[in-house]
Protein backbone atom coordinates (compact mmCIF):
# COMPACT_ATOMS: atom_id res chain seq x y z
CA UNK A 1 0.00 0.00 0.00
CA UNK A 2 1.23 3.49 -0.86
CA UNK A 3 2.13 5.83 2.00
CA UNK A 4 -0.88 7.81 3.22
CA UNK A 5 -1.45 11.29 1.84
CA UNK A 6 -3.14 14.21 3.58
CA UNK A 7 -6.10 15.70 1.68
CA UNK A 8 -8.08 18.80 2.66
CA UNK A 9 -11.60 19.35 1.30
CA UNK A 10 -12.25 23.08 1.07
CA UNK A 11 -16.03 23.44 1.02
CA UNK A 12 -18.74 21.27 2.51
CA UNK A 13 -21.76 21.61 0.25
CA UNK A 14 -23.27 19.07 -2.17
CA UNK A 15 -19.89 18.06 -3.59
CA UNK A 16 -17.63 18.52 -0.56
CA UNK A 17 -19.69 16.41 1.83
CA UNK A 18 -19.82 13.55 -0.68
CA UNK A 19 -16.09 13.68 -1.39
CA UNK A 20 -15.23 13.76 2.31
CA UNK A 21 -17.49 10.79 3.05
CA UNK A 22 -15.80 8.58 0.46
CA UNK A 23 -12.24 9.72 1.17
CA UNK A 24 -12.80 8.71 4.79
CA UNK A 25 -13.15 5.11 3.55
CA UNK A 26 -9.88 5.18 1.59
CA UNK A 27 -7.08 3.75 3.72
CA UNK A 28 -4.45 5.56 1.64
CA UNK A 29 -5.82 8.99 2.47
CA UNK A 30 -5.98 10.95 5.71
CA UNK A 31 -8.48 13.79 5.62
CA UNK A 32 -6.89 16.88 7.12
CA UNK A 33 -10.37 18.32 7.53
CA UNK A 34 -13.00 20.34 5.69
CA UNK A 35 -13.24 24.07 5.12
CA UNK A 36 -16.32 26.10 6.03
CA UNK A 37 -16.87 29.82 5.52
CA UNK A 38 -20.10 30.14 7.48
CA UNK A 39 -20.95 28.55 10.87
CA UNK A 40 -24.14 26.82 9.67
CA UNK A 41 -25.58 23.33 10.16
CA UNK A 42 -22.83 21.87 8.00
CA UNK A 43 -20.33 22.40 10.82
CA UNK A 44 -22.27 20.12 13.16
CA UNK A 45 -22.79 17.54 10.40
CA UNK A 46 -19.07 17.43 9.61
CA UNK A 47 -18.18 17.12 13.28
CA UNK A 48 -20.69 14.28 13.66
CA UNK A 49 -18.84 12.46 10.87
CA UNK A 50 -15.58 12.86 12.75
CA UNK A 51 -14.20 15.57 10.48
CA UNK A 52 -12.20 18.55 11.70
CA UNK A 53 -13.67 21.85 10.54
CA UNK A 54 -11.46 24.79 9.55
CA UNK A 55 -12.49 28.38 8.85
CA UNK A 56 -10.74 31.37 7.24
CA UNK A 57 -8.40 32.98 9.75
CA UNK A 58 -10.22 36.30 9.56
CA UNK A 59 -13.56 34.58 10.34
CA UNK A 60 -12.54 32.34 13.20
CA UNK A 61 -14.31 34.59 15.69
CA UNK A 62 -17.62 33.72 14.00
CA UNK A 63 -16.99 30.04 14.71
CA UNK A 64 -16.42 30.56 18.45
CA UNK A 65 -18.15 27.74 20.29
CA UNK A 66 -18.69 25.67 17.14
CA UNK A 67 -15.59 23.56 17.61
CA UNK A 68 -13.52 24.86 14.69
CA UNK A 69 -10.11 23.16 14.68
CA UNK A 70 -8.22 26.11 13.24
CA UNK A 71 -7.57 28.21 10.16
CA UNK A 72 -8.03 26.99 6.58
CA UNK A 73 -4.67 28.49 5.72
CA UNK A 74 -2.92 26.11 8.16
CA UNK A 75 -4.87 23.09 6.93
CA UNK A 76 -3.88 23.85 3.33
CA UNK A 77 -0.23 24.18 4.34
CA UNK A 78 -0.34 20.80 6.10
CA UNK A 79 -1.92 18.91 3.19
CA UNK A 80 -0.54 17.10 0.16
CA UNK A 81 -3.60 18.00 -1.92
CA UNK A 82 -6.67 20.22 -1.66
CA UNK A 83 -9.96 19.30 -3.27
CA UNK A 84 -11.65 22.64 -3.71
CA UNK A 85 -15.42 22.22 -3.43
CA UNK A 86 -16.27 25.88 -2.90
CA UNK A 87 -18.97 27.73 -4.89
CA UNK A 88 -18.26 28.47 -8.55
CA UNK A 89 -15.78 31.29 -9.05
CA UNK A 90 -14.33 30.98 -5.55
CA UNK A 91 -11.87 28.32 -6.64
CA UNK A 92 -9.77 30.69 -8.73
CA UNK A 93 -9.64 33.17 -5.82
CA UNK A 94 -8.53 30.35 -3.52
CA UNK A 95 -5.82 29.40 -5.98
CA UNK A 96 -4.47 32.95 -6.07
CA UNK A 97 -4.60 33.58 -2.33
CA UNK A 98 -3.99 30.11 -0.85
CA UNK A 99 -3.00 27.16 -2.97
CA UNK A 100 -0.56 28.98 -5.22
CA UNK A 101 1.33 30.90 -2.50
CA UNK A 102 1.44 27.80 -0.25
CA UNK A 103 2.43 25.56 -3.17
CA UNK A 104 -0.26 23.02 -2.41
CA UNK A 105 -1.67 21.10 -5.41
CA UNK A 106 -5.40 21.42 -5.91
CA UNK A 107 -8.38 19.94 -7.74
CA UNK A 108 -11.15 22.35 -8.80
CA UNK A 109 -14.79 21.67 -9.67
CA UNK A 110 -17.00 22.43 -12.65
CA UNK A 111 -17.96 25.93 -11.53
CA UNK A 112 -14.49 27.10 -12.57
CA UNK A 113 -12.96 27.44 -16.04
CA UNK A 114 -9.88 26.41 -18.01
CA UNK A 115 -10.17 29.36 -20.38
CA UNK A 116 -9.28 33.03 -20.11
CA UNK A 117 -7.76 35.07 -17.27
CA UNK A 118 -9.74 33.22 -14.57
CA UNK A 119 -8.57 29.75 -15.62
CA UNK A 120 -7.66 27.54 -12.67
CA UNK A 121 -5.75 25.11 -14.90
CA UNK A 122 -4.92 24.36 -18.50
CA UNK A 123 -6.37 20.84 -18.09
CA UNK A 124 -9.97 19.73 -17.70
CA UNK A 125 -10.04 16.14 -16.44
CA UNK A 126 -12.12 13.23 -17.67
CA UNK A 127 -10.79 9.88 -16.50
CA UNK A 128 -12.08 8.04 -19.58
CA UNK A 129 -10.16 10.36 -21.91
CA UNK A 130 -7.05 11.96 -20.36
CA UNK A 131 -6.31 10.24 -17.04
CA UNK A 132 -2.60 9.75 -17.78
CA UNK A 133 -2.08 13.47 -18.43
CA UNK A 134 -3.00 14.39 -14.83
CA UNK A 135 0.01 12.72 -13.20
CA UNK A 136 2.53 15.24 -11.90
CA UNK A 137 0.26 18.27 -12.32
CA UNK A 138 -0.34 20.74 -9.49
CA UNK A 139 -3.65 22.25 -10.61
CA UNK A 140 -6.38 20.37 -12.50
CA UNK A 141 -10.07 21.09 -13.03
CA UNK A 142 -12.65 18.32 -12.75
CA UNK A 143 -15.46 18.79 -15.26
CA UNK A 144 -19.05 19.45 -14.26
CA UNK A 145 -21.58 16.63 -14.10
CA UNK A 146 -22.91 17.28 -17.63
CA UNK A 147 -19.41 17.61 -19.06
CA UNK A 148 -18.31 14.41 -17.29
CA UNK A 149 -21.33 12.49 -18.56
CA UNK A 150 -20.85 13.51 -22.17
CA UNK A 151 -17.29 12.22 -22.17
CA UNK A 152 -18.31 8.98 -20.52
CA UNK A 153 -20.65 8.28 -23.47
CA UNK A 154 -18.80 9.80 -26.42
CA UNK A 155 -15.34 8.33 -25.77
CA UNK A 156 -16.31 4.64 -26.03
CA UNK A 157 -18.31 5.46 -29.17
CA UNK A 158 -15.28 7.15 -30.71
CA UNK A 159 -13.15 4.15 -29.77
CA UNK A 160 -15.64 1.80 -31.45
CA UNK A 161 -16.57 3.76 -34.56
CA UNK A 162 -13.79 6.31 -35.09
CA UNK A 163 -14.07 8.34 -38.30
CA UNK A 164 -17.42 6.75 -39.16
CA UNK A 165 -18.97 9.25 -36.74
CA UNK A 166 -19.64 12.54 -38.47
CA UNK A 167 -21.06 14.53 -35.58
CA UNK A 168 -22.75 14.45 -32.18
CA UNK A 169 -25.82 16.61 -31.59
CA UNK A 170 -26.66 16.90 -27.89
CA UNK A 171 -29.46 18.68 -26.07
CA UNK A 172 -28.90 18.97 -22.33
CA UNK A 173 -32.08 18.95 -20.28
CA UNK A 174 -30.66 20.18 -16.98
CA UNK A 175 -32.22 19.88 -13.53
CA UNK A 176 -32.93 23.17 -11.77
CA UNK A 177 -31.30 22.41 -8.41
CA UNK A 178 -29.71 19.59 -6.44
CA UNK A 179 -31.82 17.48 -4.11
CA UNK A 180 -30.17 19.07 -1.06
CA UNK A 181 -30.66 22.65 -2.24
CA UNK A 182 -34.00 23.06 -0.48
CA UNK A 183 -33.43 26.81 -0.22
CA UNK A 184 -33.41 27.03 -4.03
CA UNK A 185 -37.01 26.95 -5.22
CA UNK A 186 -38.13 25.46 -8.51
CA UNK A 187 -39.36 28.09 -10.97
CA UNK A 188 -42.28 27.23 -13.24
CA UNK A 189 -40.50 27.84 -16.51
CA UNK A 190 -38.23 26.15 -19.03
CA UNK A 191 -35.10 28.27 -19.15
CA UNK A 192 -32.99 28.44 -22.30
CA UNK A 193 -29.24 28.59 -21.69
CA UNK A 194 -27.45 31.06 -23.93
CA UNK A 195 -23.93 30.04 -24.93
CA UNK A 196 -23.64 27.04 -22.58
CA UNK A 197 -20.05 26.28 -21.60
CA UNK A 198 -20.42 22.51 -21.84
CA UNK A 199 -19.47 22.11 -25.49
CA UNK A 200 -16.26 24.11 -25.10
CA UNK A 201 -15.43 22.19 -21.92
CA UNK A 202 -15.84 18.83 -23.65
CA UNK A 203 -13.71 19.92 -26.60
CA UNK A 204 -11.01 21.10 -24.18
CA UNK A 205 -10.28 17.49 -23.21
CA UNK A 206 -11.47 15.65 -26.33
CA UNK A 207 -9.87 17.92 -28.88
CA UNK A 208 -11.06 21.12 -30.48
CA UNK A 209 -11.86 19.20 -33.68
CA UNK A 210 -14.50 17.08 -31.91
CA UNK A 211 -17.72 17.46 -33.98
CA UNK A 212 -20.00 18.23 -31.05
CA UNK A 213 -22.99 20.55 -31.38
CA UNK A 214 -24.73 21.32 -28.11
CA UNK A 215 -27.60 23.31 -26.65
CA UNK A 216 -29.06 23.34 -23.16
CA UNK A 217 -32.25 24.07 -21.27
CA UNK A 218 -33.15 23.96 -17.55
CA UNK A 219 -36.38 22.40 -16.35
CA UNK A 220 -38.08 22.58 -12.92
CA UNK A 221 -36.82 19.26 -11.52
CA UNK A 222 -34.25 18.09 -8.97
CA UNK A 223 -34.09 14.57 -10.40
CA UNK A 224 -30.90 14.35 -12.49
CA UNK A 225 -30.07 15.67 -15.95
CA UNK A 226 -31.22 14.11 -19.22
CA UNK A 227 -29.15 14.24 -22.40
CA UNK A 228 -30.81 13.76 -25.79
CA UNK A 229 -28.12 12.67 -28.25
CA UNK A 230 -28.13 12.08 -32.01
CA UNK A 231 -25.02 10.38 -33.36
CA UNK A 232 -24.70 10.94 -37.10
CA UNK A 233 -22.65 8.55 -39.19
CA UNK A 234 -20.91 9.38 -42.46
CA UNK A 235 -22.89 8.80 -45.64
CA UNK A 236 -22.29 5.31 -46.96
CA UNK A 237 -20.83 3.95 -43.73
CA UNK A 238 -24.17 2.93 -42.29
CA UNK A 239 -25.47 3.64 -38.81
CA UNK A 240 -25.34 0.67 -36.43
CA UNK A 241 -28.48 -1.02 -35.22
CA UNK A 242 -29.51 -0.11 -31.68
CA UNK A 243 -28.28 -3.47 -30.35
CA UNK A 244 -24.76 -2.84 -31.70
CA UNK A 245 -24.77 0.75 -30.50
CA UNK A 246 -25.78 -0.26 -26.98
CA UNK A 247 -23.13 -3.01 -26.97
CA UNK A 248 -20.45 -0.33 -27.48
CA UNK A 249 -21.46 1.17 -24.11
CA UNK A 250 -22.31 -2.01 -22.22
CA UNK A 251 -18.82 -2.68 -20.87
CA UNK A 252 -18.25 0.80 -19.50
CA UNK A 253 -17.90 0.72 -15.68
CA UNK A 254 -19.71 4.04 -15.20
CA UNK A 255 -22.57 3.33 -17.62
CA UNK A 256 -25.72 1.31 -16.84
CA UNK A 257 -28.15 0.24 -19.57
CA UNK A 258 -31.78 0.57 -18.43
CA UNK A 259 -34.87 -0.59 -20.37
CA UNK A 260 -37.89 0.07 -18.17
CA UNK A 261 -37.19 3.24 -16.16
CA UNK A 262 -40.14 5.55 -16.69
CA UNK A 263 -38.23 8.65 -15.65
CA UNK A 264 -35.26 9.97 -13.73
CA UNK A 265 -37.12 9.87 -10.41
CA UNK A 266 -37.52 6.09 -10.80
CA UNK A 267 -33.74 5.70 -10.93
CA UNK A 268 -33.03 7.89 -7.93
CA UNK A 269 -35.84 6.31 -5.92
CA UNK A 270 -34.31 2.88 -6.53
CA UNK A 271 -30.85 4.14 -5.53
CA UNK A 272 -32.35 5.39 -2.28
CA UNK A 273 -34.16 2.08 -1.65
CA UNK A 274 -30.91 0.18 -2.18
CA UNK A 275 -29.07 2.35 0.33
CA UNK A 276 -26.62 3.85 -2.14
CA UNK A 277 -24.75 6.66 -0.37
CA UNK A 278 -26.55 10.00 -0.80
CA UNK A 279 -29.02 8.13 -3.10
CA UNK A 280 -26.39 8.53 -5.86
CA UNK A 281 -25.69 5.98 -8.57
CA UNK A 282 -22.46 7.78 -9.59
CA UNK A 283 -23.03 6.84 -13.22
CA UNK A 284 -24.72 7.41 -16.55
CA UNK A 285 -27.98 5.57 -17.28
CA UNK A 286 -28.55 4.85 -20.98
CA UNK A 287 -32.28 4.57 -21.59
CA UNK A 288 -32.17 1.75 -24.09
CA UNK A 289 -35.90 1.89 -24.83
CA UNK A 290 -35.34 5.41 -26.20
CA UNK A 291 -32.60 4.28 -28.60
CA UNK A 292 -33.39 3.94 -32.30
CA UNK A 293 -31.67 3.99 -35.71
CA UNK A 294 -33.11 6.42 -38.25
CA UNK A 295 -31.29 6.52 -41.58
CA UNK A 296 -27.67 7.47 -40.88
CA UNK A 297 -28.40 8.53 -37.27
CA UNK A 298 -28.67 6.75 -33.94
CA UNK A 299 -30.94 8.54 -31.50
CA UNK A 300 -30.55 7.90 -27.79
CA UNK A 301 -31.15 9.40 -24.37
CA UNK A 302 -29.23 8.98 -21.13
CA UNK A 303 -29.63 10.44 -17.65
CA UNK A 304 -26.73 11.88 -15.70
CA UNK A 305 -26.48 11.47 -11.92
CA UNK A 306 -25.82 15.21 -11.49
CA UNK A 307 -23.60 15.78 -8.44
CA UNK A 308 -22.94 12.08 -7.85
CA UNK A 309 -21.19 11.42 -11.14
CA UNK A 310 -18.22 13.70 -10.42
CA UNK A 311 -17.36 12.20 -7.03
CA UNK A 312 -15.60 9.04 -8.30
CA UNK A 313 -13.95 11.24 -10.92
CA UNK A 314 -12.44 13.35 -8.14
CA UNK A 315 -11.14 10.15 -6.57
CA UNK A 316 -9.60 9.03 -9.88
CA UNK A 317 -7.97 12.43 -10.32
CA UNK A 318 -6.60 12.39 -6.77
CA UNK A 319 -4.99 9.02 -7.45
CA UNK A 320 -3.28 10.37 -10.56
CA UNK A 321 -2.01 13.53 -8.84
CA UNK A 322 -1.01 11.98 -5.49
CA UNK A 323 0.31 8.58 -6.51
CA UNK A 324 0.82 8.66 -10.30
CA UNK A 325 -1.08 5.37 -10.36
CA UNK A 326 -1.69 3.60 -13.71
CA UNK A 327 -5.21 3.96 -15.09
CA UNK A 328 -6.39 0.36 -14.72
CA UNK A 329 -5.17 0.12 -11.12
CA UNK A 330 -6.82 3.45 -10.25
CA UNK A 331 -10.05 2.35 -11.93
CA UNK A 332 -10.18 -0.85 -9.87
CA UNK A 333 -9.63 1.08 -6.61
CA UNK A 334 -12.29 3.66 -7.40
CA UNK A 335 -14.80 1.08 -8.60
CA UNK A 336 -14.29 -0.89 -5.38
CA UNK A 337 -14.62 2.15 -3.11
CA UNK A 338 -17.80 3.35 -4.83
CA UNK A 339 -19.25 -0.17 -5.36
CA UNK A 340 -19.63 0.63 -9.04
CA UNK A 341 -19.99 -2.97 -10.34
CA UNK A 342 -22.64 -3.72 -7.72
CA UNK A 343 -24.57 -0.53 -8.46
CA UNK A 344 -24.48 -1.21 -12.20
CA UNK A 345 -25.65 -4.80 -11.73
CA UNK A 346 -28.52 -3.82 -9.45
CA UNK A 347 -29.68 -1.01 -11.71
CA UNK A 348 -29.61 -3.18 -14.82
CA UNK A 349 -31.45 -6.01 -13.04
CA UNK A 350 -34.10 -3.68 -11.66
CA UNK A 351 -34.77 -1.97 -15.00
CA UNK A 352 -34.29 -5.01 -17.25
CA UNK A 353 -36.78 -6.21 -19.84
CA UNK A 354 -38.91 -9.24 -19.02
CA UNK A 355 -37.34 -12.55 -20.02
CA UNK A 356 -37.66 -13.18 -23.74
CA UNK A 357 -38.17 -9.55 -24.71
CA UNK A 358 -34.50 -8.54 -24.98
CA UNK A 359 -33.86 -9.70 -28.53
CA UNK A 360 -36.75 -7.90 -30.17
CA UNK A 361 -36.21 -4.70 -28.23
CA UNK A 362 -32.44 -4.54 -28.75
CA UNK A 363 -32.84 -4.76 -32.51
CA UNK A 364 -35.48 -2.04 -32.61
CA UNK A 365 -35.15 0.72 -35.16
CA UNK A 366 -37.48 2.82 -37.22
CA UNK A 367 -37.35 2.46 -41.00
CA UNK A 368 -34.46 4.28 -42.63
CA UNK A 369 -35.15 7.32 -44.73
CA UNK A 370 -32.98 9.59 -46.80
CA UNK A 371 -30.87 11.74 -44.54
CA UNK A 372 -30.90 15.51 -45.14
CA UNK A 373 -27.74 17.16 -46.37
CA UNK A 374 -25.56 18.62 -43.64
CA UNK A 375 -22.17 20.09 -43.00
CA UNK A 376 -19.48 17.46 -43.02
CA UNK A 377 -17.39 16.87 -39.95
CA UNK A 378 -14.59 14.64 -38.81
CA UNK A 379 -14.61 11.80 -36.33
CA UNK A 380 -12.60 12.12 -33.13
CA UNK A 381 -9.61 10.21 -31.90
CA UNK A 382 -10.12 6.64 -30.83
CA UNK A 383 -9.24 5.12 -27.49
CA UNK A 384 -8.42 6.52 -24.08
CA UNK A 385 -5.66 9.08 -23.79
Amino acid sequence: MASRKAVFVNGYGSIGRRIAAFLAEDDEIEITGVGKHTPDAGVAEAAARGLRVYAPRDRLDRFAGSGAAGAIEDAVRDSDLVIDASPGGQGVRNKRSLYGPLRTPAIYQGGETVRGPDAVSDMLFNSRVNYDEAAGRDHVMQGSCNVTGIGRVIEPLRARYGARIERFDVTLVRRWADIEQSEKGLVDTIEMSQSPHHGDDVRSYMGEETPLFLRAIKVPSRQMHLHIMDVRFAAGSGAPRPSEFLAALAGEPGVATLWTAGGTADVRRFADEMGFSFADTNMIHVHANMTATVGDTVQTMYSDDQTGIVIPENHMLAQAMLFGRPYEEARRRTDSLFRMPEKKRRLEERFALPAGAEGAAAGRGRPSRAAPSRRAGRGGRGGRK
